[in-house]
């Protein structure tokens, strides 16, 4: 294969290569030992060699290299594992460029020529294999082609797909292409001789939504920060609009997200994203979220197919997705029929015999003695075998598993039944604890008891006529008719057992014994964060239920929160999440209410607990659309849905535990663990459509949470109504006090229904589509507010211009993404111990970089600039934590370009003595000594006001100054008269530092109280290194003070001069931005080809 031109400096080293063919510029290579006698003992020593090196570093037994005539350096140019493959390479060579080598005269331009050459077929190569992925690989080769000539763009900007569409500027429709790529958006025209493109990166987009107007049937709108665009006239606009929101949402996730958001490995590789990819990314976050799976599964397959369904009688049509530990099935209307069989649960798969009544069938057997059907299959017999291929390595797993527990066995039952022994005391104390409250109350009360009790025998007989129709377990058929008894509630015997099964937590128990146990033995008695804020929360967590008003209850609460934030520590503890254990711990034991909490928090509710809450936001601004879209009269009377948002915040993140009583409350946590996300957006839509007509006569945000508080605890909130049942007289429903108007209560049933009823339409496919775009416009929000944030902090305290600073904001944001996929911002702590706020940093590596491209001189040599940069970073990482914040990076940039002569003097002082400039005698020792110094000095300041004195810079020191000052004329248009201007410096700061060693008194010319106190630290400096090693080479040199160098520059005109002139900061930050693009794509690619 063709590789990038890679110089090397011997064309046979080591005489590890035998060459085979040659000639004036080309030479083929054989690796000595490939292809000889094994007798030979140079062959085997090379063979001995290559097999020791890991897999990464063997080379392959033939290449080609690229030799100049006269010169010692070649280039490999290609390689390949056969002669035949590297044979064709070389005829290649000979065929199409040997002849024309011989006419350059420069031999030095053959290299340039043919590297240019390879580097072109490899580039073809590439387009080639990109190509052969497309449904068209010849137009796709074609629009690839005119996607590089059009923009320009790096190498490593892969084009994932484009389409023909109209960009409008105004009431004008220019024609063109719209290209898609990894990292941007371009579009291009050429129409009547005018030429329209432009580039808009994805890290820019702020929203994206489709827009209907006169001129436009249908059109998608992209919003960035600084104008918007209209594209139309989309042969599929469905798929464009879908497809340039994923790519906008993986790039604003790898670039932006630091904690809460993990993609797809395949996407962590943007070099492999492609149109199918993304199509099939689509249908795997569908598949999740529908059936609310972990968020690690992989989709395998998607087949067409239809399943019996012993309740209808008949065959169900619908769609079979398989993923590694999951069959599941959803008929082709979302919500009719939905059956979800864990492969743990399976015993085989077995293909039957086909006819014409049953085309294709397939049997899964489980291990409660059921068989499920399924016809119409496709591509059977493949499909068979990739499932009991999984089957079998799931099985051998699970056998793994049990022997090795199998000597921890009993220890395990034992812990696992003391837990299970305090839960159901727990349980059986709330039941008791709550009977007994209600019996010792009046007549009207205890009627109401009754009715309790006889609707709970009812909902259980039918649950009981549900598992015979309809099975029992998580593999049990999921249809409208468990909706209607799920929206009744559930009852609460059967409370626990079904949360389990509809979320299928029990398989995750099931799969993981003892797993519990360990998490909770290796988690207590560790103190962190989140085990403070969990024990603060402990007592807060429904304290009038009885069950938490006791040890028992609280213990098993701490012990729960505790396993679940040793388990993920990305998330740790978040409030909200001990009122929904506490919830979970009343109806389940408490190792079930642990693998609930699991799911709740990595599956049904992704990314909701984490210090952002991004997950939870996202569904704010989709609810805010789905207000505007189901409920348009209350949109139009509130236009400002942003308060009805923040209202219904509590609603997400609690499951409605928050807003309304408890045994209402379960009733929505019933729908919840049935239908996931789509209940609660139901809910609340139903919730603001009932009190539509005073919320749009509300005046204030105030006005409006009263009104759903009222709402939700006065009318829909009452214990009675969720005793008593609609039809109830109103005898019951009336208060004893006459004189108080009567209530209209709403029952939460009647209110679920109802919800059900009027939004029930809505789909999960729908919301993830919502979701995939409103998380654009959450992350953008996010990273608007850390800029204004960081810049109101630093602003106040610099002269460059707000415009500027946030340029460089944006610089300094892009050079923290350490790669493409990884964090790039850092939380920082409070004094308090709470994360207090988001900021970027940059490592050394990172600032080193943006240092180069906005340092304001010219600079010489790339050595003496990296040096200085490393000097600047130890100077600016005052805390030494290695990390750079903005704050300290803007007051540098402050003072290089908008401060006085003197203060730019005292920062390149600064940078030439310790702790920036490490000492001769040893960087850590003398660090260590600087640092003992400066708490002297601080020590001895009694004013605050008083700034702390420099200390004296010696001769050695002194030097680098000089060679720093000629490194910064270098390239300057007055570049001689600077150099002579600093000579005459030196030469005066040289007599000056002379004269003052010769006095025997270092600093003895300082007259200044300041330069006094300096003086006096230098010479105690000098004391303590000369007592700790004992050398007397210290006191040989003669020392300088900072007034004496500033004093001697401001001699020289030319000097002033130049620390003078103004820099156009504006300028620099423009180019900045083109390097800065170029170097990211450079080290992309130079990540993506280490993988």
């Amino acid at each position: 294969m063709w590789l990038n031109p890679e110089e090397v400096l011997l064309k046979n080293a080591l005489k590890l290569w035998i060459t085979e063919r040659s000639n004036d510029f080309f030479v083929l290579q054989r690796r000595r030992g490939h292809g000889e006698p094994t007798g030979r003992i140079t062959g085997l020593l090379v063979g001995a060699l290559d097999t020791v090196l890991d897999s990464n570093a063997r080379v392959t037994p033939f290449r080609i290299l690229l030799q100049v005539p006269g010169s010692q350096i070649s280039w490999v140019i290609a390689s390949g594992a056969a002669i035949e493959e590297v044979n064709k390479h070389w005829d290649w060579l000979v065929h199409n460029l040997l002849h024309s080598l011989s006419v350059f005269e420069n031999k030095e331009d053959v290299a340039s020529f043919v590297k240019g050459k390879v580097k072109g077929l490899i580039a073809e190569e590439v387009r080639g294999r990109q190509a052969a992925q497309e449904d068209d690989p010849e137009k796709f080769r074609e629009a690839l082609l005119k996607f590089e000539l059009h923009f320009g763009l790096p190498s490593s900007e892969k084009l994932v797909t484009y389409y023909s569409c109209c960009c409008w500027k105004g009431r004008v429709p220019r024609q063109g292409f719209l290209y898609l790529s990894i990292n941007h958006m371009a579009f291009y025209s050429f129409l009547l001789g005018k030429e329209v493109k432009f580039v808009i990166p994805w890290a820019e987009l702020t929203r994206l939504e489709r827009v209907s107007t006169g001129l436009m049937t249908e059109a998608i709108r992209v919003n960035t920060r600084k104008r918007q665009r209209e594209f139309s006239m989309f042969l599929n606009l469905n798929e464009a609009f879908g497809v340039i929101g994923q790519l906008a949402d993986i790039a604003l996730r790898r670039l932006l997200d630091s904690e809460g958001l993990e993609l797809d490995r395949v996407l962590q590789q943007p070099t492999r994203i492609t149109k199918r990819i993304l199509e099939e990314q689509a249908i795997r976050e569908y598949v999740l979220a529908l059936f609310r799976l972990p968020r690690g599964e992989k989709l395998h397959e998607v087949a067409s197919c239809s399943v019996w369904t012993p309740h209808a009688r008949c065959h169900k049509a619908g769609t079979l997705y398989t993923t590694d530990s999951y069959l599941c099935f959803s008929s082709r209307e979302e919500g009719n029929c939905i059956l979800l069989i864990p492969l743990s649960e399976v015993l085989s798969i077995e293909k039957a015999e086909s006819t014409s009544l049953l085309p294709n069938p397939v049997i899964v057997s489980v291990r409660t003695k059921k068989a499920f059907q399924l016809i119409e299959l496709q591509d059977r017999d493949e499909l068979v075998e990739n499932l009991n291929s999984r089957l079998r390595s799931l099985q051998w797993k699970q056998s793994m598993f049990r022997s090795r527990k199998d000597g921890k066995r009993s220890m395990v039952r034992s812990q696992t039944h003391i837990f299970s022994d305090k839960l159901i005391d727990l349980r059986v104390q709330s039941s008791q604890s709550v009977s007994f409250e209600n019996l010792s109350t009046s007549t009207s009360q205890h009627v109401c008891v009754c009715l309790c009790q006889s609707m709970e025998q009812v909902k259980e007989r039918r649950w009981e006529d549900h598992f015979t129709e309809f099975g029992r377990g998580v593999h049990m058929f999921r249809t409208e008719k468990i909706q209607r008894l799920v929206a009744m509630g559930i009852p609460e015997s059967l409370r626990g057992e079904l949360w389990m099964t509809l979320s299928d937590a029990s398989s995750e128990l099931e799969s993981h014994q003892g797993y519990y146990t360990g998490l909770v033995q290796k988690s207590m008695g560790h103190s962190s964060l989140a085990t403070e804020e969990i024990e603060r929360d402990l007592h807060r967590s429904l304290p009038d239920h009885p069950a938490f008003q006791n040890p028992t209850g609280i213990a098993a609460l701490r012990r729960v929160l505790t396993a679940y934030a040793h388990r993920n520590p990305k998330i740790g503890y978040c409030q909200s999440m001990n009122i929904l254990a506490s919830v979970l711990l009343l109806y389940a034991k408490e190792e079930e209410a642990f693998w609930l909490l699991v799911a709740v928090c990595e599956r049904m509710l992704p990314d909701y607990f984490n210090r952002r809450v991004i997950g939870a936001q996202v569904d704010q601004s989709v609810f805010e659309e789905l207000i505007r879209e189901r409920l348009p009269e209350l949109a139009e009377q509130v236009p400002d849905l942003t308060a009805l948002s923040s209202v219904s915040l509590s609603w997400f993140l609690t499951l409605f535990l928050s807003v309304l009583p408890f045994h209402s409350a379960v009733c929505v946590v019933d729908c919840f663990f049935f239908h996931g996300i789509k209940a609660i957006f139901q809910l609340g839509l139903a919730a603001l459509d009932a009190n539509a007509a005073q919320l749009s006569a509300s005046t204030d945000d105030g006005q409006a949470l009263m009104i759903l508080t009222r709402y939700f605890l006065d009318q829909v909130g009452s214990e009675a109504s969720s005793c008593v049942p609609s039809s109830q007289p109103p005898a019951l429903e009336t208060s004893s006090d006459t004189d108080i108007p009567a209530v209209r209560h709403t029952n939460i049933t009647d209110l679920i229904n109802e919800s059900y009823e009027k939004f029930g339409d809505l789909t999960v496919r729908q919301i993830e589509r919502l979701r995939c775009r409103h998380r654009i416009q959450v992350l953008q929000a996010h990273e608007d507010t850390t800029k204004e944030n960081a810049l109101r902090v630093v602003t106040p305290d610099v002269s460059i211009s707000a415009e500027n600073l946030a340029d460089v904001y944006d610089l300094f944001k892009v050079s923290s993404h350490p790669s493409c996929h990884q964090p790039a911002a850092a939380w920082r702590y409070g004094e308090s111990g709470s994360y207090m706020e988001r900021q970027y940093r940059l490592d050394r590596p990172q600032f080193k970089s943006l240092f180069g491209l906005l340092v304001p001189w010219p600079g010489g040599s790339n050595q003496h600039t990296d040096t200085l940069a490393n000097r600047s970073f130890t100077l600016l990482d005052q805390d030494c934590s290695n990390l750079v914040t903005f704050k300290e990076f803007a007051f540098w940039l402050d003072t290089l370009y908008c401060e006085e002569l003197n203060e730019k003097i005292r920062l390149l002082y600064r940078l030439h003595i310790p702790p920036a400039a490490p000492d001769g005698q040893g960087e850590v020792k003398d660090y260590q000594e600087q640092l003992k110094q400066m708490l002297k000095d601080l020590a001895r300041e009694k004013e605050k006001d008083v700034e702390k004195p420099l200390p004296l810079m010696n001769q050695r020191e002194f030097i680098q100054f000089c060679k720093t000052l000629y490194s910064m004329f270098h390239g300057d248009p007055e570049e001689n008269d600077l150099f002579q201007a600093i000579a005459t410096v030196t030469s005066l700061v040289l007599q000056i530092g002379e004269a003052s060693h010769r006095g025997n008194r270092p600093g003895s010319e300082v007259t200044s109280q300041e330069e006094a106190r300096g003086a006096e630290t230098a010479k105690e400096t000098a004391e303590d290194a000369s007592r700790g090693d004992g050398s007397p080479a210290a006191e040989s040199e003669w020392t300088v003070s900072y007034a004496q160098i500033l004093a001697s520059l401001l001699t020289e005109q030319a000097l002033v001069n130049f620390f003078e002139k103004p820099v156009d900061l504006s300028a620099k930050i423009a180019v900045a931005k083109e390097k800065q693009y170029h170097q990211r794509a450079g080290l992309l690619t130079l990540h993506q080809g280490t993988r």
